[in-house]
């Protein structure tokens, strides 16, 4: 047994007063004689014994009342497996309250079950103890102590977020708060599921604190997630079949059968099938859409699970643009059948302009350039068309019969693409087109075999740099590149060895080759368009800074169906760049606008699947894992963290047992002195 307050024993000194004053208490007896004392002498003796055993057990009983009230001051313990901690407490719970606390315990979400652990555990500490209450939201109003009364009416005010941290995150953040380093009371209470993802303390070796961990599980662990799509090509076109891929996971250890999947598209929604998934495994399926209109569009995957949903639905949209524009740049005069080519499908149009009259501020507004046969590529001109590939642009290059070799080279070496060596007189064939790469994927399914290929009279030689990304579309008989593809950052450069004119090449009136070659070359991008973003990561979004006119004190808006925010924003030449960072919290779609109404870009956002596998540490692997400074705070689902959690602190307090002692006695010595007749 101990004491948390050892020094009240010194009252136990105050015992030997009540025995002086018995001791030395004498009472002086006056004699009265009478004739006959034989009987009285026998009274005497006999009243005189009761008196002496009366008077000792009164005074026993006195001197234990007053030592068991010593004892009650003192406040007598019994010590469990942890040290005592006397004082002032500064105390940080974390209350994990991401989406995976959703799943079932017993007969409750294991969110409340963790919110009923904290406030047993709040109860179980002293009035002038601090506390903090933290969550996955990492609120500004959470980073300072408060009291006992304010922190129970903090945990009533949690509720399931989409945020999700590591524990090492949690714990550093609640180390900024404590403001007792030094001190041996501070202590940390991590309440959670203990996902295997998120649990990353297996080697915490700070003694600055002590930690407890408090286990939660569901009674279930099973889920099934939508985990993302996207479109098979980088950009969808009206009138058009367009494939959307699915990948759908299931995260448990039995498979998954007739699971219904749908889609909504534009506010229709369209049942897709029934699925069955193999355990702890994903399948992917694909989806025929075909789109109606141009401008943005707003999509919706949708599975149907329970108990944990937060994964269940995948927002996504995409636009569809009114026309997709062609600038070529001609030396002399436009080429025909480039304009016929391009100016046949009405989503396409095509500008031409002479190399000496050109607007570089305009070329972002172009989907596509063709340099048709400049005979030199100036300085400026090689950097502004850098420049616009990088932003996503994409540029198809044919070299004049007279190219100036030397610019030529300083322009395809800033592409790191191989360069022009020197112009061949002969005839070439092209054998064998790469039908694994997108311009000429499924052009000609069936009937490859029957494919007429292009037959060039004059081509340039190129070097075969190792350095170079070169990815061959159109390959000669002999090996060497007729047309390749490199790729710079966000667009690609197509470098064709041949001039266009139909006095080079008879390209121009190969239809099944040309014609199919330049749609997808100007549809084609080397990042696909972004249809959907995970809420809490520090992704920016991006929008044309055509559609989004104004000057440098505009302030653009995001609005969702439940919140509206104005986002960081940089204008970067033709793009603006929006930063939201924690800023939204609802999965759904976004709206982009100047003007009330004026939506000029749709973003949807999901929520993050890192806890769509529900795969917990159990109470003896967490044990095992954890660093020797951490504890976990072993109990079943009955068991009061309030009565844990004060014996921890306290040991087993036996003050109360004291002030009964102290009652009793004195009942006991009132008994006495009421009912003993001398």
């Amino acid at each position: 047994m101990q004491f948390l307050y050892p020094t009240f024993l010194w009252a136990l000194l105050a015992l030997a007063i009540p025995i002086i004053i018995h001791l030395f208490y004498f009472r002086r007896f006056k004699k009265v004689y009478f004739t006959n004392v034989k009987f009285l002498k026998e009274v005497k003796e006999e009243t005189s014994a009761r008196s002496r055993l009366k008077n000792l057990l009164t005074l026993l009983m006195r001197l234990l009342a007053m030592a068991a009230l010593v004892l009650a001051f003192a406040q007598p313990f019994i010590p469990v497996d942890t040290e005592v901690k006397k004082g002032r407490k500064s105390v940080s719970l974390f209350v994990d309250n991401s989406f995976s606390m959703n799943a079932l315990s017993e007969d409750v979400p294991l969110i409340e079950k963790g919110k009923q652990r904290a406030r047993e555990i709040i109860s179980a500490h002293n009035d002038e103890d601090e506390f903090q209450v933290l969550t996955n939201d990492f609120e500004g109003r959470h980073q300072r102590m408060v009291s006992k009364e304010d922190a129970l009416a903090l945990v009533d005010e949690i509720k399931t977020s989409p945020s999700v941290r590591v524990l090492s995150n949690v714990l550093a953040r609640q180390k900024q708060v404590l403001n007792a380093p030094d001190e041996a009371n501070n202590i940390h209470y991590l309440i959670s599921d203990f996902q295997k993802n998120i649990t990353d303390i297996q080697n915490y070796a700070d003694t600055t604190g002590e930690v407890n961990l408090v286990p939660l599980q569901s009674v279930q662990e099973k889920n099934i997630s939508v985990d993302s799509c996207w479109f098979d090509a980088p950009i969808q076109m009206v009138n058009q079949t367009n494939n959307l891929v699915i990948r759908v996971k299931n995260h448990s250890d039995e498979p998954a059968n007739n699971l219904r999947l749908s889609l909504q598209y534009d506010g229709q929604e369209k049942p897709v099938g029934t699925l069955s998934i193999p355990a702890n495994s994903y399948i992917i399926d694909t989806v025929a859409i075909t789109i109606q209109r141009t401008g943005w569009h707003e999509a919706k995957i949708a599975v149907t699970d329970y108990p944990v949903q937060f994964d269940d639905h995948y927002f996504f949209s995409f636009n569809v643009a009114e026309v997709i524009k062609v600038l070529s740049i001609n030396e002399v005069q436009a080429n025909k059948y480039l304009n016929a080519a391009l100016t046949g499908v009405p989503y396409f149009s095509i500008d031409n302009k002479g190399s000496q009259s050109l607007d570089y501020s305009q070329f972002a507004s172009y989907q596509m350039i063709v340099l048709n046969e400049l005979n030199s590529i100036s300085s400026g001109l090689a950097f502004e068309l850098n420049q616009y590939t990088k932003n996503g642009g994409n540029l198809l290059v044919f070299p004049s019969r007279n190219a100036n070799i030397a610019t030529y080279k300083s322009f395809l070496n800033s592409f790191q693409a191989n360069e022009l060596v020197a112009l061949e007189e002969q005839e070439k064939e092209v054998g064998r087109v790469n039908y694994e790469e997108f311009i000429f994927k499924d052009v000609f399914e069936g009937r490859r075999s029957n494919v007429k290929l292009p037959v060039t009279q004059v081509s340039y030689k190129l070097t075969t740099f190792g350095r170079s990304k070169e990815e061959k579309l159109l390959i000669y008989r002999d090996g060497t590149s007729f047309l390749s593809k490199y790729r710079l950052d966000k667009g690609n450069l197509y470098l064709c060895a041949a001039p266009l004119g139909e006095r080079y090449s008879n390209l121009v009136k190969n239809g099944e080759i040309f014609i199919p070659m330049l749609y997808k070359m100007a549809i084609s991008t080397a990042k696909a368009q972004r249809i959907a973003y995970t809420i809490g990561r520090d992704d920016f979004l991006e929008a044309d800074n055509q559609q989004l006119t104004g000057g440098n004190e505009t302030v653009y808006k995001l609005k969702g169906a439940a919140e509206e925010f104005i986002p960081e924003q940089t204008k970067i030449g033709s793009k603006i760049i929006l930063g939201v960072y924690d800023q939204v919290k609802t999965s759904g779609y976004y709206d982009l606008f100047l003007e009330e109404g004026e939506t000029k870009a749709k973003y949807a956002f999901n929520y993050d699947r890192k806890e769509s596998k529900l795969a917990y540490w159990n109470e003896a692997d967490l044990i095992a894992a954890i660093g020797p400074n951490v504890t976990v705070l072993t109990a079943n689902a009955d068991t009061d963290y309030e009565q844990l959690i004060g014996e921890r602190n306290q040991g087993i307090p036996l003050w109360r047992w004291a002030v009964i002692a102290v009652l009793v006695f004195l009942g006991i010595e009132g008994l006495l002195l009421r009912l003993w007749k001398v």
